[in-house]
């Protein structure tokens, strides 16, 4: 293991995780961390007597010092950890709980990253966010090797170009570790992965090791927060801003407050909450916190269609935006004004009810009217989109009528929360391989309805057959990219409380009209 020891240290002063003169101390705790007592071990009873040494050392003296080959490594050291049993099983779990223990070794302390940070931030708000998101990837924490994994591609619609991915980077329980962790005894530390505890955590079979995770103080709203990245990146630069404290997901005045005081300290990045309420929020509701990056997302980019004015507050910039969800944009130089603003229409919309809409604040006891928030920075101004959701179910649609609905299910089933809002569709892994069965059927002139695995896909692909008749090697890929998108567009319209339909448009002002009689 000697090159790969000398590599890796190689690596983390090349990227600036160490310093030169943290060499020898590096190396030293990547020895202890193999049970080796020097680089120089010659175990020839195990890792080394398995592969042709003057092969493998030639290989790896001339591996390029960079972070494309950093994962290569990676793979030495747990192949390594595997046969020396300094690891229960050779699977994804236990090798993943390794290769971070590896990089949290190389990955400089708290205080160090928060100082350049801080140090970067007070010349250029920008120059502070670049040092920490390529620490992130140099790290590993974002593992790029993984993230380059997924597939993504965009789609033109009425509403802009919309952004698809199959989500490839989450790697998949293994069936070993599942068995492990339910024999585990349930902690409650951390208490779950959003909170400030997971930074340098060594993780275990039910929790993802953070040894080479590093979290940003900032304040917000004069309460503390943390600033980090999210390990999956679904776009450029996606951060998650997460509570200190374990409190659960609110949308409320204090969260307006909180995401424009974020984009007026990082104006290139946006930021938003997912809902408070299950089915049209997020999959962590127990932890307050937000997502945001620096992208601009189809929705960003949608113009306002119908413009709206609140009394006493004709000095806001308001409307209706032009997407398949129902979205109300309010602009305007003062932040506390569209905070007042926006708190009115959330208050009037948590108690409002249209059954002739089908809209129903309360059944039962069970409140289900919530706003999806979005905030940003436009030429200067503070920009807050507010995203009406309901969480109603119905016999019919038991999953949620505000939903996607089951014809549907084949594609996205899953809850729509904020990134899909905004128009990134995060598809399920599974699909990868469905869709490219489902054109070599095609292809094939093969029902697609009649063939394992894919079967639920269907009357789709019926309805593709009708629509286009031939489809070859040079057409399919298209024509499939194409109509998966226009199946999201779906989903979004299924999500949108309010239908772009004449009746629908004459419910959605009735609504706003409402907003004016208080």
């Amino acid at each position: 293991m000697k090159n790969e020891i000398n590599w890796l240290v190689s690596y983390g002063v090349k990227y600036g995780l160490i310093d030169e003169e943290d060499r020898i101390y590096t190396v030293n705790r990547l020895l202890d961390l193999l049970l080796m007592d020097s680089p120089d071990t010659n175990d020839e009873d195990g890792f080394v007597e398995k592969i042709d040494e003057n092969e493998r050392n030639k290989e790896i003296e001339n591996l390029e010092v960079s972070r494309e080959n950093l994962s290569l490594i990676l793979e030495r050291f747990c192949d390594y950890a595997a046969e020396k049993g300094l690891i229960v099983e050779n699977t994804v779990t236990y090798r993943d709980l390794f290769d971070t223990k590896v990089m949290g070794i190389l990955t400089k302390r708290p205080g160090e990253v928060i100082k350049t940070f801080n140090e970067l931030k007070k010349e250029d708000t920008k120059k502070a966010t670049d040092y920490f998101y390529e620490l992130a990837k140099d790290t590993n924490y974002i593992r790029t090797d993984r993230v380059a994994k997924d597939k993504k591609w965009k789609v033109n619609s009425e509403y802009g170009e919309i952004d698809i991915t199959i989500n490839l980077s989450k790697p998949e329980k293994d069936p070993k570790a599942i068995a492990a962790a339910k024999l585990m005894k349930q902690s409650g530390y951390p208490k779950c992965q959003l909170c400030m505890e997971n930074e340098g955590y060594a993780g275990r079979t039910n929790h993802p090791a953070r040894e080479n995770l590093r979290i940003i103080p900032i304040t917000l709203n004069g309460e503390k927060f943390g600033f980090q990245y999210s390990p999956y990146v679904y776009y450029n630069e996606h951060c998650i801003v997460l509570n200190s404290n374990h409190t659960p997901m609110k949308i409320d005045r204090a969260c307006f407050t909180k995401l424009l005081d974020f984009v007026e300290q990082f104006p290139h990045y946006f930021l938003g909450s997912n809902a408070d309420l299950p089915i049209v929020g997020g999959s962590i509701l127990t932890h307050d916190h937000f997502q945001g990056g620096n992208y601009t997302f189809a929705m960003a980019k949608a113009e306002i269609e119908t413009p709206l004015s609140f009394k006493g507050f004709e000095d806001i910039k308001a409307g209706i935006v032009k997407w398949p969800m129902s979205v109300i944009r309010l602009s305007s130089g003062n932040k506390t004004r569209i905070i007042d603003l926006a708190e009115k229409i959330l208050k009037k919309w948590r108690n409002y009810t249209d059954e002739e809409a089908v809209i129903l604040a309360n059944t039962d006891g069970e409140a289900h009217n919530t706003i999806t928030p979005i905030a940003r920075m436009n030429n200067g101004s503070f920009e807050l989109d507010l995203v009406l959701r309901n969480n109603l179910t119905t016999p019919e649609h038991p999953l949620g009528l505000y939903h996607p609905h089951s014809e549907l299910h084949h594609i996205k089933k899953e809850n729509i929360g904020l990134i899909e809002v905004m128009g990134l569709a995060v598809l399920p892994s599974r699909l990868k391989n469905e869709l490219e069965e489902i054109k070599n059927c095609l292809i094939a002139g093969m029902p697609v309805c009649d063939t394992e695995g894919i079967a639920a896909h269907g009357d789709w692909a019926d309805q593709l057959v009708e629509k286009y008749k031939t489809f070859t090697k040079d057409n399919v890929d298209k024509i499939i990219d194409e109509e998966v998108g226009k199946v999201f567009v779906q989903v979004l319209e299924q999500a949108g409380v309010y239908k772009r339909t004449s009746s629908g448009k004459a419910a959605f002002l009735r609504f706003t009209d409402s907003v004016n009689m208080d």
